[in-house]
C-alpha cells in the first residue's frame, strides 16, 4: 500500500508539474515509470498491469492520430485557410471564422492536433494582415478546448470515459453538443470585450495578397470521404475505435505519402502516458481505492452535479484533465446515474483546460508553437480570457445537464 501510494503521488506530481525537475523526465516518462514501479515493487503483477490498459482508448487515438495526419499532409487545412480568410472583411468575422473552424474540427478530430495545425496558419493569416495575433491565437486554444466537449473523439478524456462508460455517440454529441456551442459563443463574446480595440471596430482588415494553397487533389477527397465515413459509422453506432482504426489503416495504403511522414505526426508520447498512467491508477485502485475508502468519499455527495463537477474541474488544473478522468473512475460506478456523472466529468474536465495556460495539453501546443514564430502568449493574458470562460461555461453545463437529467 505504502509503496502504491507513494509512486501514485511522484507520478501526479510530475503529470501537476510537466516534468521532474532537475530532470529531463517529462509526463510520458513519469507515467511509464509509475507503471513499471507498480509492476517492479509488487503491487500489480505484470498481467494484471496488462489488463490495467484499456486498448480500446489506445486504439481509438491512434486511429484518429492517423487520419488527422492525412488531413493535414493532404492540405486540407490550408485549403480551409484559403477558403475563410478572404470572406472574413472585419477582424470580428475574422476571429468568429477562427473560433467556429477551431472548435468543429477539434469536435471531431481531437483538439490537441487540431492545435498543432492551425496554430501555424492562423500566425501567418495575422501577420499578413497586421493584426495583434494573441486574440486569435487565443481564440484557437480556448474554441479547441470548448469545441471538444461535444463528441467522444473530441479529446482523449473524452475518448477514456467513452470506453468505461460505453455511452453511445449519438447520445454523447445530444448532450454536451450544446454546452460545445455555447462555449464557442462565450470565447468569441469574452474575447471581443478583452480586446475592444481590435474587434469593436468598423475598420475592415487590410488587403493581402492571396496565397497559393499547396495540396493533393486525390488525397483530399479521399481523406475527407473517409472522415465523413467515419463519423456517419460512429453515429450509427458501430464500435467506434475499431472505425477509427479501420480508418486510419486504410490511409496508409497511398502511393502519395510516405508512412514514415504519417509516423512522425503521431504522438507516441501521449500514447505512452496513457498506458503508464493506466497501470498507475490500476495499482492504486487495487491497495488504496477498497470499497470503504470508495464509500468514505462517496460522502462528498458526488452525486451532485454542482459538486462533482467543481471537484473535477478542480483535480483538472491540479494533476491536468487525463489523469484527473482516471482517479474519480472508482467513485463513479456507485452513483445512481453513472452515464449522466460521466457527462458531467467529460464536460468539466475538458472546459476546466480552459482556466489556465497550463490547463490543458491544446493551451500548451499553442503557447509553445507561437514561440517559435516569435509570439508571447503571457500567463495573465490568457487568465484575463480563460478564467471567465471556465467559470461560465461549466456553470451552463451544469444547469444543462440537470435539466436535460429531469
Amino acid at each position: 500500500m505504502i509503496a502504491a501510494i507513494l509512486i501514485f503521488a511522484m507520478t501526479y506530481l510530475v503529470m501537476a508539474v510537466g516534468k521532474l525537475p532537475g530532470w529531463r523526465l517529462d509526463r510520458a516518462g513519469a507515467a511509464l515509470l509509475g507503471g513499471s514501479l507498480m509492476v517492479g515493487c509488487g503491487v500489480l503483477t505484470l498481467d494484471e498491469a496488462y489488463r490495467a490498459i484499456d486498448m480500446e482508448t489506445i486504439t481509438l487515438l491512434l486511429g484518429m492520430m492517423i487520419v488527422v495526419a492525412n488531413l493535414r499532409l493532404s492540405g486540407f487545412f490550408r485549403l480551409v485557410n484559403g477558403f475563410v480568410v478572404p470572406r472574413a472583411h472585419y477582424p470580428i468575422v475574422l476571429l468568429t471564422a477562427i473560433v467556429l473552424t477551431t472548435g468543429i474540427l477539434s469536435a471531431f478530430l481531437v483538439n490537441d492536433t487540431i492545435c498543432l495545425v492551425m496554430t501555424p496558419l492562423v500566425v501567418d493569416v495575422v501577420q499578413r494582415l497586421e493584426r495583434n495575433p494573441v486574440p486569435y491565437l487565443l481564440a484557437v486554444a480556448l474554441a479547441s478546448n470548448a469545441g471538444s466537449v461535444a463528441t467522444i473523439t473530441g479529446n482523449p478524456q473524452n475518448m477514456i470515459i467513452g470506453s468505461l462508460a460505453h455511452i453511445p455517440y449519438g447520445t454523447f454529441v445530444s448532450t454536451l453538443a450544446p454546452v460545445a456551442v455555447v462555449g464557442l459563443l462565450l470565447t468569441i463574446i469574452l474575447i471581443a470585450l478583452i480586446y475592444r480595440s481590435e474587434f469593436l471596430t468598423k475598420q475592415k482588415l487590410a488587403a493581402a495578397a492571396p496565397q497559393p494553397s499547396r495540396y493533393h487533389r486525390a488525397l483530399v477527397w479521399r481523406t475527407v470521404l473517409t472522415v465523413v465515413a467515419m463519423i456517419v459509422l460512429f453515429f450509427v453506432g458501430l464500435p467506434i475505435a475499431q472505425v477509427a482504426i479501420l480508418a486510419g489503416a486504410l490511409m496508409l495504403v497511398t502511393r502519395r505519402v510516405k508512412p514514415e511522414k504519417v509516423y512522425f505526426d503521431i504522438d507516441w508520447p501521449l500514447l505512452v502516458m496513457f498506458i503508464g498512467l493506466f497501470i498507475v491508477v490500476a495499482g492504486l485502485e487495487k491497495t488504496v481505492l477498497t470499497p470503504d475508502a470508495v464509500a468514505e468519499v462517496g460522502k462528498l455527495n458526488l452525486a451532485s452535479l454542482p459538486i462533482l463537477a467543481t471537484v473535477t474541474a478542480v483535480l483538472s488544473n491540479i494533476v491536468s484533465n487525463v489523469p484527473a478522468v482516471l482517479v474519480l473512475k472508482p467513485f463513479v460506478a456507485g452513483l445512481a446515474d453513472p452515464e449522466r456523472a460521466w457527462l458531467a466529468i467529460a464536460m468539466a474536465s475538458t472546459l476546466a483546460g480552459n482556466f489556465t495556460l497550463i490547463g490543458s495539453v491544446a493551451n500548451l501546443i499553442v503557447a509553445q508553437r507561437a514561440r517559435q514564430r516569435g509570439i508571447i502568449i503571457g500567463f495573465w493574458p490568457y487568465f484575463r480570457v480563460g478564467a471567465p470562460l471556465t467559470v461560465l461555461s461549466i456553470a451552463f453545463g451544469v444547469v444543462w445537464l440537470g435539466w436535460m437529467g429531469g
